[in-house]
Order: C-alpha cells, then structure tokens, then sequence
C-alpha cells in the first residue's frame, strides 16, 4: 500500500512525501483510516512501529480539512519531553503546508514561550501532564474545544505516576471527542483507564510486546566489576553506527559517559538530573553525528529517534521484560537489523528466562575472544533441554567471522593532541 490510498488531503500527503515515506507502516495502515472515521482507538504498538505518524496524519487531514472553532483543537498528552519534542516535530514535518500550528509544553523550561505561544493562537498541543496542568489553573490555556484527544505511551505515564494528573486533565476537555489511546503493554491501571475514557473503541494490535524480528541477541556474561572493561573492549572490536547503552542509574549513566569520553570515544549521557537545554544537546548530539556512543537510563531514553543506531547495549539488566522490549525497540527499525547485547551475571539469570520466553528460543552466550571474564560469572547452570540446540543466527552477526557492515564504523576516538572535527 502507498500512502495515496489513504486519502488524506493533498497538503498533508505532501509533508509525508517531503519526510522521505511512501508507504505505511501496519500500525498507520490499520490505524489512518480508523482514525479519519472518527472512532476511538485502542493502540497496541511497541516503540519504532511508526505510531506517532498513525495519530498525527488524520489528526492534521480532520483539522485541515474541516472547520472549527478557534482554538485548541487537538491535545496530545506525553510522558517526556523528549517524546513531546518528538510528536512536535512530526506535526511541523508533516503539516509543513496546513498552517496549522502547534506547541511543546512541559516542565523544565521558562514557561513564558509556552504562554506566548498560546495567546497568539495554535490549533494542536503537545504536553506532559505536569505542565500542563500548571497552566490550566493560572488560565493560560482553554481545552473546551478539543475535538481529539491522544495518549501516548501510557503505560510509561503510569509507570512515571501521571495517572492522576491525567484524569484531572480529562475534566477540562470536552466529554463529546475522539480519544486515540497507545500503549505497548496494559497492565491493570492502564487498562481501568482505557475503559473509562475510550467509548466502543477499534483496537489496533502490531508487534506486541515481541521485539522486533530484525534484532538478534546476545548475552555476555561478566561480573558487575567487570562491565566497563568489557564495554571498551567491546567496543574496539565490534562495527558500529551510533551505540544505545543503557544503565540503571542516573549516577551509573554520567560516570560511565565520562569514562568513555576520557578514553577518546564521542559520548554523551542522557539522564534525568539534566536541564532540559543540555538533554536536547545530547539528543540532538547522537542523533547527527557529534556523539556516536549515548549512555542513558530507561525513563530519560523515552522518545529517541535516531535510525542508525544500530547496537543497544544493556550494560544493566532492565528491570522488566518490558523495559527490555523498550530499549532494544531503538535498533533494528525500518527493517533495517541490529543487535542487542546485554551484561549478565549469575543474579540476572531469573530475567534472562523470561526474555528467552518472550523470545521463544534461548539466547545466545558469548564471550569476547581475548578477554578475561572471570570463573564466577561462567555460564555453568543446568541447560534446559531445549538449549542442547545452538540457536539459529545470521552469519553476520558471528562473533567470530564479523564481517564489517559497509555503513558502519568503530565509533570515532579523538586522536591524541589533535583537534578532532565533526562531519556533519
């Protein structure tokens, strides 16, 4: 199918051809025209299936193609900034020729801009609960004629503790609206809600909780003292485009970022004790090419977008197998392939059963070839029946007969006493 089909108004079909996209993904194959009908919609999409796009293109043809009253007529709810800026730009993107305008807000920032910005007047808002509540009561903003409401990722608002702030946000919209509602996992809370605010909803279901095909994975085992040395050596000898690491605290994700940045790799941290200015820089850093290397933990992770990544790198264990479909969900995207490479220990081995559950097949253990692991952390548990079997894996992804991608590299260090100049 090509976007064509999908009859959205040409203005907005032409912002989907200036982005570079032909043809939908399933999620906005399903979704469009569920949406352009009207209906409320039960989403259940993992990150990188494209489902920003599959609320924000007939969001953006229902608000260019029929009139309404002036005002806010569009609210989507966000649980980061990060995801905020996200959704912003697509609207900006793809609505590029409706003069529809839109704005971010959330807490962080000067909210003088965000005010002035609603008092000149914008049909669409994208916001965290937070803030957004905070200019609900001083008066700044007037949500009586939304005509759609979206929430997106909502089972991360829940896991933030947003929940409350979104149903006292729903008292100020109209009860008469569409409600898009997305979500990669339902857990109870999640669920409650869905029922209460969607009415007789189309559920939408692509790659549910499944990580993406286009993965391969791989575990390392390695005692916890260890993990920066393998890290490094790791990342001597493995092609790379951009790497994704992932650790459990914020304190764990600066150290880390340091070290690499000592050692001479292009690295940034992304963690939530950081401005909102400096966060965007690490962003905006990874995702054109001034850092090949990100370290960041889950929640401050939420929103990126970067298409060449192509390692993630848990050098924790994620908590839950959710959280591992979430980071992991940030390679292998547009059917492009990637890796996932995670650091165990011997206490991980309870997660790592449940991720080989949800992966259906065991996961394979490797070492790196010339370094020194430890005799602790050798894989020595009984093997269920099941791993007597070596699991099926791309010749490319050996960890012996790697054959360098033509579109990757090493990530860069800096030379010594040289400047080092970013292409970009």
């Amino acid at each position: 199918m090509k976007f064509e089909q999908l009859s959205l108004d040409a203005r907005v079909l032409a912002g989907v051809k200036a982005a570079g996209y032909t043809s939908p993904t399933p999620i906005q194959e399903q979704a469009i025209p569920v949406v352009m009908q009207g209906r409320d919609v039960l989403g259940l999409a993992q990150t990188g299936t494209g489902k920003t796009a599959a609320f924000m293109l007939p969001i953006l043809h229902r608000l260019a193609t029929q009139r309404g009253p002036r005002g806010v007529r569009a609210l989507i709810l966000a649980p980061t900034r990060e995801l905020a800026e996200q959704i912003h730009q697509a609207t900006a993107d793809y609505g590029r020729q409706t003069r529809l305008r839109s704005v971010t807000i959330y807490g962080g920032v000067n909210p003088r801009p965000q005010i002035e910005a609603l008092r000149r007047g914008v049909e669409i808002v994208v916001a965290c609960p937070g803030r957004l509540l905070d200019h609900i009561s001083a008066g700044a903003i007037d949500l009586s004629k939304v005509e759609v409401l979206v929430l997106d990722e909502a089972d991360r608002m829940c896991d933030m503790g947003f929940l409350p702030d979104v149903r006292r946000i729903l008292k100020h919209v109209p009860a008469r609206r569409q409600t898009l509602f997305f979500s990669a996992t339902m857990p109870d809370e999640i669920r409650t809600l869905a029922n209460d605010i969607l009415k007789n909803p189309v559920t939408v279901q692509i790659g549910m909780i499944a990580p993406a095909k286009t993965v391969s994975h791989a575990l390392y085992p390695v005692s916890d003292k260890r993990k920066k040395d393998l890290l490094l050596a790791m990342l001597e000898s493995t092609a790379t485009a951009r790497v994704l690491v992932f650790t459990r605290t914020k304190w764990r994700a600066r150290n880390l970022a340091r070290d690499l940045e000592k050692r001479g790799y292009r690295a940034s941290a992304l963690q939530g004790n950081m401005t909102q200015n400096r966060r965007q820089q690490a962003i905006d850093g990874f995702r054109d090419g001034k850092y090949d290397i990100l370290v960041a933990t889950d929640i401050a992770a939420r929103g990126i977008d970067v298409s060449e990544i192509s390692h993630v790198i848990n050098f924790d264990m994620p908590d839950t197998v959710d959280a591992y479909t979430h980071r992991i969900g940030r390679t292998g995207r547009a059917h492009q392939s990637g890796e996932a490479f995670t650091f165990v220990s011997q206490n991980d081995e309870a997660m790592v059963r449940s991720l080989e559950r949800l992966l259906g097949d065991p996961i394979e253990r490797r070492h790196l070839p010339g370094f020194d692991y430890g005799v602790a952390v050798a894989d020595s548990r009984p093997q269920p029946e099941q791993h007597s079997r070596q699991p099926q894996r791309p010749p490319s992804h050996s960890s012996t007969t790697r054959q360098k991608p033509a579109n990757t590299s090493r990530p860069r260090r800096r030379q010594p006493r040289r400047r080092y100049t970013t292409q970009g």
